[in-house]
């Protein structure tokens, strides 16, 4: 047998650097959240070659004592903490008290800093975490960091390292989500000589995002304020069509810390659900403020991660709050009809080229000029437009105004076009609705609501379903066996693993239910099982309204009427339950520049 030996000190420093330090980007989060920590309020961060060969921090923050600044360099020693207690009140980013000496551990570093009540500052230069020289020099005051030759003792690592100008990406992402998390602090980045990013730090968010993500994102994103007992969200949320294809833009930070968290995602996404495709992601920059003694964020070295102490809490606050901020306006995508407008999905941080980053760009693609082949396409009309009765102007709560009881006086239903799409006239706008989408979300509401009344029916299965669970699936079943009975399903045990479902809810019983009940345990689990047990419910209501009129399938004007009446009397008439838009609206404005009426 081998023998057990203890790890000399330079060994255990550079494990302990592993841990801490990966590549160039993960140093500037730690010096940048120390500078934060310091009580700066600007922070220029400097890089060359991707941060390979030199990053350089410099802050106007409280510097570090003269006496202290050799501590400072000593695994685990931090001014943040002084014992375990204090771990769960944590309000700073910065506290394991690892991050300068695992950099020093694996590279050439200089710091250099100076405190306001001190005439001279200091100069400690280390290389590989032991000490080069230290003496007093004249500095103004904070302090600045430089590393040089990341990994220079340590070429494996080395090795593993991406091009510079993929380091430099992922540098920029920690930068920009900093930026974002602290727009009191006026932040700079510059790669290799050249400006990426100069935020103001006037403490607007608002203008902060603008900085990142350029004009267009920006116009196209809601202010959300909003607080519970619990926790208080404030921030930027995108309207539903700025929808991506990945998480990359759910940006959320936890009392200022930027961190990745499945239940906060979770209920963000939820939020968005009934507003966006399938598949979609929501665009989205908060900060959630919550109490520092109910989560902690001692889980991982990166510091990336949190542990709430009442997850299923911290969801619905989230998913509520959002929820209310989204329900606030009218989500009508305005379409234009001049030309089509194209926002490319930012760069991930793999994919950005630095010195060449580009947040946000668009590429406009105009209409063809050449014209179609005529093909003639009759559109119905009434021998009289639908007019609502007692028409007049009224003030609306909503930007558009096209919901309110009032505002549906003033409908004008002109026709149908395709057999599929309704047109509706009002003030200075043309409404399309889909017709199936707009059915389908009427009896989505039609059925989720008798469900959760309690009015359901059950139709008996002969012979029963017999269907395998395993054991989590089975503790998912038992927990939930309640809202299973009480939707329709009669279940029991049938022996071993395996279940008999005797009856299912009579909406249902056209479809697969065998599947459509495991998809529900498995929607169930996604989660732990938890936050969500009306999930029951929205899956049921969703394959349900599969009874809804087509597109292609003729409505009278009168059918319409009444169904563009239920539509808009719903909480969200802008969306189908899979998210595709019930609604859109072209403008008389983008017509007129259609025509050439105006220019």
């Amino acid at each position: 047998m081998n023998e057990i030996k203890l790890l000399d000190k330079n060994t255990i420093d550079k494990i302990a650097a592993g841990e801490v330090v990966d590549r160039p980007s993960s140093i500037v989060k730690e010096l940048m959240e120390n500078s934060i920590d310091s009580g700066a309020n600007a922070i220029s961060v400097e890089i060359k070659d991707g941060g390979i060969s030199l990053i350089r921090i410099t802050d106007n923050g409280c510097g570090i004592d003269k006496s202290q600044v050799r501590k400072a360099f000593l695994r685990h020693s931090t001014s943040k903490i002084s014992d375990a207690s204090d771990l769960a009140f944590i309000r700073t980013l910065g506290f394991r008290g690892e991050a300068l000496s695992s950099i020093a551990a694996v590279s050439r570093i200089e710091l250099c800093t100076k405190t306001a009540n001190d005439m001279t500052g200091m100069i400690i230069k280390l290389e590989g975490g032991e000490e080069v020289s230290c003496q007093e020099a004249g500095l103004p005051n904070g302090t600045t960091v430089i590393v040089r030759n990341i990994f220079f003792n340590t070429p494996a690592r080395l090795k593993f390292l991406k091009s510079s100008q993929t380091e430099a990406g992922y540098i920029y992402d920690i930068v920009e989500k900093i930026a974002l998390s602290h727009p009191e602090i006026a932040i700079k980045f510059t790669s290799n000589g050249s400006m990426k990013l100069n935020t103001s730090g006037n403490n607007s968010m608002k203008d902060t995002v603008y900085a990142v993500f350029g004009r267009d994102i920006t116009s196209r994103m809601r202010e959300i304020d909003k607080q519970d007992s619990l926790l208080h969200i404030t921030g930027y949320i995108g309207n539903p069509e700025l929808a991506r294809t990945n998480r990359n833009f759910e940006y959320y930070f936890v009392n200022g810390r930027y961190v990745k968290d499945k239940i906060i995602s979770a209920a963000i996404e939820e939020a968005y659900k009934n507003y966006q495709m399938k598949g979609s992601f929501p665009f989205t920059v908060i900060n959630i403020t919550i109490e520092p003694e109910l989560m902690d964020v001692n889980v991982h070295p990166s510091k990336m991660e949190v542990r709430f102490s009442d997850n299923e809490r911290v969801y619905n606050s989230v998913l509520n709050l959002i929820s209310e901020t989204i329900r606030e306006r009218e989500n009508i995508p305005s379409v234009s009809v001049a030309e089509r407008l194209v926002t490319r999905d930012i760069p991930k941080a793999e994919d950005r080229i630095i010195p060449e980053i580009k947040p946000v760009e668009q590429v406009h693609i105009p209409v063809p000029k050449a014209p179609e082949p005529f093909e003639e396409k009759r559109i119905q009309t009434a021998p009289q437009p639908v007019v609502r009765e007692d028409s007049f102007s009224q003030p609306s709560f909503f930007e558009d105004g096209f919901l309110t009881d009032t505002a549906r006086k003033k409908h004008r239903i002109i026709g149908n076009v395709f057999e599929t799409y309704w047109i509706v006239e009002f003030e200075d706008k043309i409404y399309i609705i889909d017709q199936h989408a707009a059915h389908e979300k009427v009896l989505y509401e039609q059925f989720s609501a008798d469900l959760m009344s309690g009015a359901h029916y059950s139709q008996a299965v002969s012979p029963a379903i017999i269907v395998s669970l395993t054991p989590d699936e089975e503790s998912i079943l038992t927990r939930y066996m309640k809202e299973f009975n009480d939707i329709g399903f009669e279940i029991s045990h049938f022996g071993g693993s395996e279940y008999a479902i005797s009856a299912v809810p009579a909406d249902l019983y056209t479809f697969n239910s065998a599947d459509l009940f495991v998809s529900i345990i498995d929607e169930l689990g996604a989660y732990g099982g938890s936050f969500a047990s009306t999930m029951i419910h929205d899956r049921i209501a969703t394959a349900a309204c599969k009874a809804a009129v087509k597109g292609g399938n003729k409505m009278s004007f009168s059918e319409a009427d009444e169904l563009i009446d239920k539509l808009l009397r719903l909480d969200n008439p802008f969306n189908c339950p899979h998210g595709r838009p019930t609604i859109i609206s072209i403008s008389k404005s983008e017509l007129e520049r259609k025509f050439k009426r105006i220019v």
